[in-house]
């Protein structure tokens, strides 16, 4: 199955153009789930019919779906107590009921998570366009699976679970009860649901789309989400400018678009969707949109290749572009197997390619968007380097 991941800034008119994008593609011939999180039926509204907690049918080959992010957490909540039971009697801790838990920030991210996942592994539809929130938290929650995985791998290493027969032993030595087997259980369970989410947003299927308004504060959107996902490896297929102003309207204002237009078609692939005068609303606005429906074939997923300088210079480097960075804004720290990478307010811990654990680093250098970080073989671990 396609997956179009449809983000932009708060305001951009993501979800219309993502509902537009939905019924283009199910006009086309697809089966189409539309997905959003959106605690307000925005999607519903555009679509002009309600949605909610169970798929409703919105079009011909068209489906349209708000998981219940209240519902989700409350079930998640009430399995955990049943199965910490030992542990929160141990504590004196006094149980909730269901009717009084309510979702804490981020629950809504996971239950879109989840929903992402459960949607992609159906496969009863031929393409999903889900309706991200707007590109800060669109960003966020993209990285959160690779961050939440990498949590679960430092507290529950699955290599502890080896010492499962020393648990009451040890537990009587400490004084205190030593993890469950059920807490190894849930977080290998986690963990492989996380990694579902992941090989989602990796695929080479998958696109991430951005909406913005042409002009200043649209460009500054643009430029910082795109910074982001080049952090995370994506770039969009498409960026979609929305609300463009026909010529017959103030002059100030079509000078305005039409230079942020000539500046973003210097980097993506610009589609224009028309401003209609008036809020869209039901299916003959959306069709009268036009917005792309089809997929572009050129991947989001951008590769950070490993290159072998060795016979020459006597390092390897590792490419990774970052499409708008300043030199000033980056920043480096190596942790054991492990590379800090900062830009401005972003930041990402990534895994070193295997041959370059060996390494230490020996210098980075910014040019022409691709941040080149230069590793050199520790003779210590590189094999005939002594």
């Amino acid at each position: 199955m396609r997956t179009i991941l449809i983000t932009g800034p708060g305001g951009s008119g993501r979800t219309t153009v993502a509902a537009a994008t939905a019924l283009a593609a199910a006009r086309a011939g697809d089966r189409v789930l539309v997905l959003s999180a959106d605690r307000a039926d925005t999607l519903g509204a555009v679509l002009g019919t309600p949605t909610g907690p169970e798929p409703v049918t919105a079009g011909e080959r068209l489906t349209a779906w708000r998981p219940d992010a209240a519902a989700g957490f409350r079930d998640d909540l009430t399995a955990f107590q049943e199965r910490a039971t030992t542990a929160l009697d141990l504590l004196g801790a006094s149980r909730l009921d269901p009717e009084e838990v309510t979702p804490l920030p981020g629950a809504e991210e996971l239950t879109l998570l989840r929903a992402l996942r459960d949607a992609a592994l159906s496969e009863q539809h031929d393409l999903l366009v889900v309706d991200l929130p707007a590109s800060p938290h669109a960003l966020a929650l993209l990285a959160l699976p690779e961050e939440l995985r990498r949590y679960l791998r430092r507290l529950l290493p699955s290599e502890r679970q080896a010492a499962r027969a020393l648990r009451p032993v040890l537990g009587r030595l400490a004084g205190v009860p030593m993890p469950a087997e059920w807490l190894y259980e849930t977080g290998a369970r986690w963990d492989v649901e996380l990694a579902a989410v992941e090989a989602v947003v990796a695929d080479p299927r998958t696109a991430v789309r951005l909406v913005a308004e042409p002009g200043p504060a649209g460009a500054d959107a643009v430029r910082a989400a795109g910074l982001a996902l080049a952090l995370r490896g994506l770039r969009p297929d498409v960026l979609i400018a929305n609300r463009v102003a026909p010529e017959e309207w103030p002059a100030g204002l079509v000078v305005q678009q039409r230079k942020v237009l000539e500046e973003w078609q210097e980097t993506y692939d610009v589609r224009t969707v028309p401003h209609l005068g008036r809020d869209p609303r039901g299916a003959d606005d959306l069709a009268a949109l036009a917005v792309p429906d089809a997929v572009n074939p050129v991947s989001s997923t951008v590769e950070w290749p490993v290159t072998d300088h060795l016979a020459d210079d006597g390092v390897l480097a590792w490419s990774l572009p970052l499409p708008g960075a300043l030199r000033d804004d980056l920043d480096l720290v190596r942790r054991g197997d492990e590379l800090v990478v900062t830009v401005g307010p972003f930041r990402r811990i990534v895994p070193l390619p295997s041959a370059l654990r060996r390494c230490s680093v020996d210098g980075a250098a910014l040019r022409d968007g691709v941040l080149r970080i230069r590793f050199a073989p520790d003779p210590r671990l590189w094999p005939g380097t002594r």
